[in-house]
């Protein structure tokens, strides 16, 4: 698993890479009750708007942390936002894209170097 400075978390599975928002990120939003998942087949870049989270205390974007195309919504969260607090770094990902660039996944940090992070926040 690969995490950016946005807070986003990816795990790459071949080509695949499966994206959501990390536990610290979860805990910042407080109660998640609305998710806007992206539509299969858009495609993006680094750094697009690629998801919207709801909480009880804020909106805010989820970034794409890697350029690909989206093969994958988690429409689960639709209907139970929540799982982005319970289970964030799991089932509470946001969506799977296809990597263009899989030197862009390497030039993510790793969970120490994003805990390292974490503690200059």
């Amino acid at each position: 698993m690969r995490f950016t400075k946005d807070h986003e978390w990816v795990e790459l599975d071949g080509e695949i890479a499966t994206v959501g928002i990390t536990a610290y990120a979860a805990d910042q939003l407080g109660d998640v009750v609305f998710v806007e998942t992206p539509d299969v087949g858009k495609t993006l870049k680094t750094g697009d708007a690629m998801a919207v989270v709801e909480s009880v205390k804020a909106a805010s974007d989820v970034y794409a942390p890697l350029s690909g195309e989206v093969v994958e919504g988690n429409g689960a969260l639709s209907d139970a936002p929540e799982t982005v607090n319970d289970q964030p770094e799991s089932l509470g990902w946001f969506a799977k894209i296809r990597i263009a660039d899989k030197a862009e996944f390497a030039a993510l940090m790793d969970r120490a170097a994003y805990e390292a992070f974490l503690g200059t926040l």
